[in-house]
């Protein structure tokens, strides 16, 4: 079982940057994809980025490609969400999911309880 914690919320300008973390307990990390995914009032949850266990593979939504990077530390057992050149349609609340063991594209069965990102204009 793996619990994903996010941190590093907040508030940030236009244009700004900001880079949101996930720590997840458990001795599994390295096996597992993780992802994010975010959810603005009023909207459905949508996917944002994804990263396999290994690094190698990553996956974007077209709104945040150019933009926003995944990374992961498996020593750590951290996965990054870095963001750059923020917009306001990217305020939501921002989620850690971490997928079934070696599987790609992942399907998740953890989730976190999110970190608000709000982006002012």
């Amino acid at each position: 079982q793996v619990q994903p914690v996010e941190s590093g919320g907040g508030l940030v300008q236009a244009g700004g940057s900001l880079r949101v973390s996930c720590a997840a307990s458990g001795r599994t990390f390295s096996t597992l994809a993780m992802g994010w995914f975010r959810q603005a009032p009023g909207k459905e949850r949508e996917f944002v980025a994804a990263i396999s266990w290994g690094g190698s593979s990553t996956l974007y939504a077209d709104s945040v490609k150019g933009r926003f990077t995944i990374s992961r530390d498996n020593a750590k057992n951290t996965v990054y969400l870095q963001m750059n050149s923020l917009k306001s349609e990217d305020t939501a609340v921002y989620y850690c999911a971490s997928g079934f063991p070696f599987t790609w594209p992942p399907r998740y069965d953890y989730w976190g309880q999110g970190t608000q990102v709000t982006v002012s204009s």
